[in-house]
């Protein structure tokens, strides 16, 4: 299984099953140390929608009723390989797992508060592209022609991504609400 990208860099890889079994092994991990501190963990991001390519890093939401709640086990999810990173967008902690020391990362693990709306974008998101593989398949086209653009600009590709995004955040919420 391809795992792990070098900082800044986007190489994008057919969907790999394996992917999948690592997502819920991650997510079996983090239920394990935090136990009831978390209320929900969850498979996310592109390796979680089964009909696209994706950058081979493992994303993981995970839900908590208050920050307090996984900060206090910052040590031992460093011990376990997770180590905090910052408060990336406000209102939403990244954490991150790889060969950190060679600049690798093989995971990022997004800690949100439950039931908010980064928590509900990611999983309409995942969910409704794994309903509507067309509009998956017209998020995959950007992410190759971005991919193709701007290989060792990380943050370009991001931003190339956004506007679509938000597009297809608008119909997930649609979606998963029934106004279809």
């Amino acid at each position: 299984m391809s795992i792990g990208l070098k900082k800044d860099t986007v190489r994008l890889e057919l969907h790999q099953k394996e992917w999948d079994i690592e997502g819920e092994k991650t997510c079996q991990k983090i239920r394990d140390i935090l136990g009831d501190d978390i209320v929900d963990v969850q498979h996310v991001g592109s390796t979680s929608i089964r009909c696209i390519c994706a950058k081979p890093i493992i994303d993981i939401a995970v839900a908590v009723r208050s920050f307090q709640d996984i900060m206090k086990h910052n040590e031992e999810l460093s011990a376990n390989g997770i180590v905090y990173r910052k408060e990336d967008v406000p209102g939403q902690h990244l954490y991150r797992s790889g060969d950190l020391d060679n600049d690798i990362v093989t995971h990022f693990i997004h800690v949100v508060i439950y039931d908010s709306d980064a928590w509900h974008n990611y999983i309409n998101f995942r969910d409704y592209m794994n309903a509507h593989e067309e509009d998956a398949k017209t998020y995959e086209r950007l992410k190759i022609e971005l991919c193709s653009k701007f290989p060792d600009d990380r943050d370009s590709y991001v931003k190339g991504k956004h506007e679509l995004i938000s597009m297809i955040l608008d119909k997930a919420d649609h979606w998963r609400n029934g106004s279809n």
